[in-house]
């Protein structure tokens, strides 16, 4: 019986000419890691506003390292590949957060991303478009995004990169959190239209790990900045705030989903990660959920001893019993 690895990696076209990478591995990347980064629409995002978006970036804080950046505005979605020493097949689009008004993501490979590639993952950091500068897909712009970024990958696949093209996951944090279940809940909606080769590829991920997640855009739980920046003049109308909360409407074929998060989160209510697993467990998706009890809105704090809580491998054990990453 085909399996969904199987036929996601059926329906792989045999060709399609990746952008050229525009920046090489950064000194420190990790003996035997290098980083690539490109961007993801071949001739630029669609539905772009008049006047155009200006590109821009900022510090996350006065005493932050060089990388430590966010970006309120995104006019070129790009991708951040962090490739592992040994590769063993296995590729994950990470979703970062920043509650939809930035994006929290630098240029050359987050502390996340360089984790997977420790453990011979091909790490793919998405730097999304946001509503609030005016596209024509309005919300489902940074949906566009992830699409499209999981797309590419998969056309890369055993060409560009040594993965297996049905080996693709999606992890989110905070907002990302949101987007990437939007991802594996709404891969197939039609949300642009095909502008090459890859845009005949599923966009579907094989597993999904979320983590201290946005999920809902009603009242019970909201994260109120995620909202207001996604659904713009719309937060307060019911129906948008229904059509946008990820954990509504789950199709059967949502991929395994991983949901964590921490019990003293004072900015994204763990609620949303009940939500989310509820609506899980409703639609018979396998899952998994870990309310951890300390670590605000971030991975979980260390033990009293210093012992750092194994959250990434717990995700990695557990979607392993789901196939990925193999």
């Amino acid at each position: 019986m085909p399996t969904r690895r199987s036929l996601i990696a059926g329906s792989i076209a045999a060709s399609f000419a990746l952008p050229a990478t525009l920046s090489a591995a950064p000194d420190g990347a990790g003996e035997g890691v290098t980083v690539d980064r490109f961007p993801i629409w071949p001739k630029g995002p669609p539905g772009a506003p008049t006047p155009a978006v200006v590109e821009q970036w900022v510090k996350r804080s006065p005493n932050g390292g060089v990388d430590d950046i966010a970006w309120p505005h995104v006019a070129t979605p790009m991708l951040t590949v962090v490739k592992p020493a040994k590769p063993n097949g296995a590729a994950v689009l990470i979703c970062p957060g920043g509650g939809y008004a930035r994006v929290a993501v630098g240029r050359m490979g987050g502390a996340i991303a360089r984790e997977f590639a420790a453990r011979g993952i091909t790490a793919f950091e998405l730097l999304y478009r946001l509503p609030h500068d005016n596209w024509a897909a309005g919300p489902d712009t940074p949906l566009q995004d992830a699409q499209r970024a999981l797309r590419v990958i998969r056309a890369g696949a055993g060409k560009r990169w040594p993965i297996d093209p049905g080996r693709v996951a999606v992890t989110g944090f905070s907002a990302g959190g949101h987007l990437a279940a939007r991802l594996a809940s709404r891969s197939g909606l039609s949300t642009y239209q095909p502008q090459d080769a890859a845009d005949r590829l599923s966009a579907a991920p094989v597993v999904a790990g979320l983590f201290f997640p946005v999920i809902t855009m009603m009242d019970d739980g909201v994260h109120a900045q995620s909202r207001r920046e996604l659904l713009g003049g719309h937060a307060a109308d019911p129906q948008w705030q229904q059509r946008y909360s990820a954990q509504r409407d789950l199709p059967a074929s949502m991929p395994p989903s991983f949901v964590a998060c921490n019990g003293d989160d004072p900015v994204v209510p763990f609620r949303n990660a009940m939500l989310m697993f509820e609506a899980l467990k409703a639609t018979q998706v396998p899952a998994e959920l870990m309310v951890f009890e300390k670590g605000g809105h971030g991975p979980p704090a260390n033990h009293k001893d210093g012992t750092p809580v194994p959250w990434l491998d717990l995700f990695l054990a557990w979607s392993r019993d789901h196939g990925w990453p193999g």
